[in-house]
């Protein structure tokens, strides 16, 4: 659905157009992330009760010896000196500690294999599809789930939409003088954290990690030189982007690597990004929170309302909508 939010109209396009509908000489920007494949199912060493293990985040650690922070499901509780053995019989998750913060775990992982242990979690463990799909993961899932410029390992959720871009697709865009280029924010858990606040300004936001690379801070500068806008293909990268704000020159960002925590919400003022390819969401989500404030929320709720009314697709795997202008921030 190409969504224009100065005029308020719904167009019906498919994926295949968006060569033609983004301006020659943009800049289009793509999340790298690679989702890792995050659920580990095991039993407790000593008892053979059935455990989850769900990696959120590493910590530390060598190529046979890693620390992590994670969430884990069990029949019994999961205390400290707990020994599981993941499926497949080469992986060993140590409990270390339990925070009493948010319940989270710290484990370490360790190989009893050829296999180092980025290398195990590959093999042994399971494409974390969101909950929402109610579905163990499938093997095209293995390949369906995970971007064709994914590249650097570190995300527990796909940043969906650029799952509907090809290899053709993103040809097809850079023989009509749009630019590709690539930022990494590693998409947490927390993406699927509704809100339960009617102020979105007490909802605790999440914390993710990204990084802006020299190369990127070059790109959106030549685009700027050429007037051109700046694309990008899902909330994870507007989250990145506009993150890195220069606060000295609008609409260029700096090069760094950190965690963001920004929400946006409708009143955000953007800095950086001009336009968004981006999904369906969930309601009561901080990313139709985001899709608000860039393109006015009575014309997101309407575009919403069209969707359903059309048979449009929602979540991860679903169907995308192009705003190709953002409207001028609106009171929360």
């Amino acid at each position: 659905m190409r969504v224009d939010p100065r005029r308020g109209t719904f167009d019906d396009r498919t994926i295949a157009d968006l060569p033609e509908l983004v301006p020659p000489g943009s800049l289009v920007v793509v999340n790298d992330t690679r989702v890792l494949r995050a659920r580990l199912l095991g039993a407790k060493v000593a008892t053979g009760g059935k455990v989850e293990i769900f990696l959120v985040e590493k910590l530390a650690g060598e190529a046979r010896c890693e620390r992590w922070r994670a969430l884990g499901r069990a029949s019994k509780g999961l205390g400290p000196g707990t020994m599981v053995r993941i499926e497949g019989g080469e992986l060993l998750v140590r409990i270390e500690a339990r925070s009493e913060h948010d319940g989270s775990l710290e484990v370490t992982l360790s190989s009893e294999g050829e296999l180092d242990v980025a290398q195990a979690i590959e093999r042994f463990g399971r494409v974390p599809l969101p909950p929402y799909m109610r579905r163990e993961p499938s093997p095209e899932d293995v390949e369906r789930y995970q971007t064709v410029f994914a590249e650097k390992p570190g995300a527990v959720a796909a940043p969906t939409a650029g799952l509907h871009l090809t290899p053709e697709l993103l040809s097809a865009l850079r023989q009509r003088d749009v630019e590709i280029a690539t930022v990494t924010l590693h998409v947490g858990l927390g993406t699927f954290q509704p809100v339960t606040v009617d102020d979105l300004d007490a909802h605790p936001m999440h914390s993710e990690r990204f990084e802006i690379t020299p190369s990127l801070v070059e790109a959106i500068a030549a685009a700027r030189r050429r007037e051109r806008p700046v694309v990008a293909i899902g909330t994870t990268v507007v989250r990145a982007l506009e993150s890195a704000a220069c606060p000295e020159r609008a609409g260029h960002v700096r090069a760094m690597t950190a965690e963001t925590r920004l929400l946006i919400q409708p009143g955000y003022r953007f800095r950086v990004v001009d336009a968004l390819l981006t999904n369906f969401h969930l309601p009561r989500s901080t990313l139709l929170a985001l899709v608000c404030a860039f393109a006015g929320r009575e014309c997101v709720l309407e575009a919403y309302r069209e969707a359903v009314r059309r048979g449009y697709r929602f979540y991860s795997y679903g169907d995308a909508m192009l705003i190709p202008s953002r409207v001028v921030s609106e009171t929360p």
